[in-house]
């Protein structure tokens, strides 16, 4: 657990090879779909101002970006969803830094297009590190190009295996955001980012901790 982030997905991976999951391939698959298609080439660069969002809390609370904001700086992790092993381990760890992020005067917030009913039982566990929003239907993540279609395959072996996508983003569509970090100033541009097309490497919070220093 007090390994670093990468050390501790790469893991995670590693497990899931061992185990012969049938997702390894086809999340290789999916890998390079996501490169051959830029998904995420025209999202917030370093520099950029972070583009508004009015989106729910787990109590049905609308959160604005500019309200976040003037409370501090924000870091935006956009995640699939709360049955994702990756997203779970990512929202740990950034949990576990809140004491590093409230000494900079820094939150940080989940954007995952998951329906309340996941969400809040989410976010109780991350001990209110971390404030998980709702993009119904992905909404927000389209508007920055982050968003992509599972594939029939992956979606066959979800509802083989379990994470039900219908039941817990409200609709058919079987999309999912590219997972991606943003470390937003106070001013609301961009100071940092992370977006990779291998939505199994994250964002260290050592160096969000750095960027967050750099304002």
């Amino acid at each position: 657990m007090n390994a670093p982030l990468a050390e501790r997905l790469a893991a995670y991976s590693q497990a899931l090879k061992q185990a012969q999951s049938p997702f390894v391939e086809e999340y290789d698959r999916l890998v390079e779909r996501i490169r051959h298609g830029l998904v995420g080439a025209a999202a917030p660069a370093v520099g950029d101002a972070m583009p508004p969002f009015l989106l729910l809390d787990p109590t049905g609370r609308m959160v604005a970006l500019d309200d976040l904001l003037a409370a501090g700086p924000l870091v935006v992790s956009f995640n699939r969803g709360h049955w994702c092993p990756f997203c779970t381990i990512e929202l740990t760890a950034l949990a576990a830094a809140r004491r590093e992020f409230a000494e900079l005067g820094a939150r940080v917030v989940s954007v995952m297009p998951e329906r309340q009913a996941f969400t809040a039982p989410l976010q109780a566990g991350l001990g209110g590190g971390v404030l998980v929003l709702t993009d119904m239907d992905n909404e927000y993540a389209l508007s920055l190009g982050l968003v992509i279609w599972v594939g029939e395959a992956i979606r066959e072996l979800m509802i083989g295996w379990g994470p039900r996508l219908d039941e817990f983003q409200g609709n058919d569509s079987w999309f999912l955001p590219l997972p991606a970090t943003f470390v937003v100033g106070r001013d609301g541009r961009v100071l940092a980012r992370h977006v990779e097309a291998d939505f199994r490497m994250r964002m260290e919070v050592v160096d969000i901790l750095r960027a967050l220093r750099s304002e």
